[in-house]
């Protein structure tokens, strides 16, 4: 049986583009139709990163902290940082995420200790703040950072996307180019596109890997 021996299928940007708006009964025809996609697939890659799907764009990134310091401002790419731990010497210690309200009600915010807990501030800027405040200036801060995808560039380029999710991103954007361009087909296109980026979304969560890309 002869096979072709590749295994390095993608889509560029304008194929993916022209997939989409075939699935919505469509032909792409001028500029227009190009620059509408483009931002179309822009925003859902943003909704996308707001699900929390984009889990091959994790980034173990670090920090070493300053004694009497709580709050440090992280990467304005980060989206949601997953875990983290303080290292001492050899040794990681997981730290607790907490939530804003919890922060606010934390007593003695100037404790100087090894810190044992975190709260994110989304920010436009993020701040991870610590508690307690660190003792010294040699522990350091490992986390697992959630990043943002990288925006749609030029049609010959292809998208930061793991093989596994073209599926339901050529869904996705057919399903968003119609309710722009074609409300009749957006029922069956919304159907297909809710199957893919459940399937999607469950495979990455429960079996699929992350890419860790170091700091």
């Amino acid at each position: 049986m002869a096979t072709s021996g590749s295994t390095g299928f993608d889509l560029t940007i304008d194929e993916l583009i022209e997939e989409a708006y075939e699935r919505c009964g469509l032909e792409l025809r001028t500029g227009y139709d190009l620059d509408t996609a483009r931002r179309s697939l822009n925003i859902m890659m943003a909704d996308w990163a707001n699900r929390g799907l984009n889990q091959w764009t994790v980034a173990q990134r670090s920090f070493t902290v300053t004694q009497g310091t709580s709050s440090y401002s992280l990467d304005t790419d980060i989206i949601d940082v997953t875990e983290a731990v303080v290292t001492r010497g050899s040794t990681d210690i997981q730290l607790e995420r907490i939530s804003r309200s919890d922060y606010l009600f934390t007593p003695e915010k100037t404790l100087q200790a090894r810190p044992n807990q975190f709260f994110l501030d989304r920010q436009t800027t993020p701040e991870i703040k610590l508690f307690p405040t660190p003792e010294n200036s040699t522990d350091i801060i490992k986390y697992n950072a959630l990043t943002r995808i990288q925006d749609v560039g030029d049609y010959t380029n292809n998208m930061e996307i793991v093989f596994r999710f073209i599926p339901c991103m050529v869904a996705g954007l057919a399903y968003y180019l119609a309710m722009k361009r074609n409300p009749a087909a957006l029922a069956n296109l919304k159907t297909v596109y809710d199957e893919e980026f459940n399937r999607a979304a469950f495979m990455d969560r429960e079996g699929g890997s992350s890419k860790f890309v170091g700091s």
